[in-house]
């Protein structure tokens, strides 16, 4: 059994740009202005709405190294996060998740706030709320490109996503943590057991020289 929790992740010398472009740039610009300018998580996702939208729409921005699969994702299947920006002390991420043609995500948490949405591809979302040997179906439904929607934890925090069109499909994720790197949880779709889970990215370490041992490597 694997104990993230143990892990601590300390902060970078400095923001990490792997996608560093004027747009990219400008875009988390605005995102930490708008975040030190609202008084709640809340708020701050509502005034991001227009400029992840924006995000969403634009086909020039994305290369495809970053919507590509991964084959040796510890979430199984070719799915993986490619990160594409982090803050240094790690409170802010922004990073796409690919998910293969009939793939699907292992139910898990977030533990973090902020906006995803669709850039290429469908999907299915199912949200779920865990119990006492139980876990629950909350709610379905299918999201198109442009799609997006709000995490506020605990509010609609676990979930899984399987990609329904004959293309990977491609999620954009501006989360308020190092969401890759950071200890969450899988959960069992039968009884809602909670498992120590790190997803970790194809593209970065979470800590210098070290090996992202994923749930996939957990007994």
């Amino acid at each position: 059994m694997c104990n993230f929790e143990e892990l601590e992740l300390e902060p970078l010398e400095e923001d990490q740009w792997v996608l560093d472009t004027e747009y990219v740039r400008s875009f988390i610009e605005q995102v930490k202005a708008t975040i030190d300018a609202e008084p709640s998580a809340e708020a701050a996702c509502e005034a991001l709405r227009p400029a992840f939208t924006e995000l969403l729409s634009r086909r020039d921005w994305l290369p495809e190294e970053y919507a590509r699969d991964v084959e040796a994702s510890g979430m199984g299947g070719g799915i993986g996060q490619w990160l594409l920006y982090r803050s240094a002390d790690r409170s802010l991420s922004l990073f796409s998740l690919v998910v293969p043609p009939g793939q699907k995500t292992p139910i898990h948490d977030h533990l973090a706030w902020g906006l995803i949405g669709i850039y290429r591809g469908n999907q299915d979302e199912e949200i779920y709320r865990p119990g006492d040997g139980v876990i629950e179906l909350v709610r379905q439904r299918p999201l198109d490109p442009g799609d997006h929607y709000v995490l506020l934890p605990p509010l609609d925090d676990v979930h899984c996503v399987r990609t329904t069109s004959d293309v990977t499909s491609v999620s954009i994720h501006l989360l308020a943590n190092d969401t890759g790197c950071v200890a969450r949880h899988t959960y069992d779709e039968h009884t809602g057991e909670a498992r120590p889970f790190r997803s970790g990215y194809a593209n970065a370490e979470c800590r210098a020289g070290e090996t992202v041992t994923t749930a996939a490597d957990c007994d």
